[in-house]
């Protein structure tokens, strides 16, 4: 038992001259790649987190940016609203006017038409009473010629009344 658990110098000696020799070689050959490997993973990681806050930065004034072309975009369309309703408001006004000038002038023209019209029913009524008038008043007068005394009495009449006036 003794051979497996006892510790000799020469042992420990040579224990001692590999684990430096591999304590040198994997400095030397190992450590350092790694060193620099672990490193460069490092800086690519804060290069990765400063690319990713700087994104997050761009997003915000994108973000921002977004924000007041929508608000621009909605004033943009309230205004071109606006202008189409008071733009229709004004083109139903001008035909309101419009259809009520003309209603107004076809009245006009239906009230004249009316007027010459009863003028001219007049005037015929005239005329035919005139004619009326004149056929009956021959009648009449031929009538009360026929007889001699009656037409003497008609001038004795029409004299008397001649001379009044």
């Amino acid at each position: 038992m003794e051979g497996l658990l006892s510790v000799s110098v020469g042992t420990v000696f040579w224990a001692s001259v590999a684990f430096l020799v591999v304590l040198f070689i994997l400095k030397k050959y190992a450590w350092g790649p790694i060193l620099t490997s672990l490193d460069e993973r490092s800086q690519s990681i804060e290069n990765a987190l400063n690319e990713a806050e700087k994104a997050r930065h761009e997003m915000a004034g994108l973000k921002a940016g977004n924000e007041a072309l929508l608000r621009e975009a909605r004033n943009e369309r309230d205004r071109i609203l606006k202008d189409a309703k008071d733009i229709g408001e004004k083109v139903k006004a001008e035909i309101e006017s419009k259809a009520r000038e003309n209603a107004e002038r076809l009245m006009a023209n239906a009230r004249l038409d009316i007027e010459n019209q009863k003028k001219a029913a007049m005037t015929d009524i005239k005329n035919y009473m005139a004619t009326l008038s004149i056929d009956i008043a021959e009648k009449l007068v031929r009538e009360k010629l026929t007889d001699a005394e009656r037409q003497q009495a008609l001038n004795q009449a029409l004299a008397a009344e001649i001379h009044v006036n």
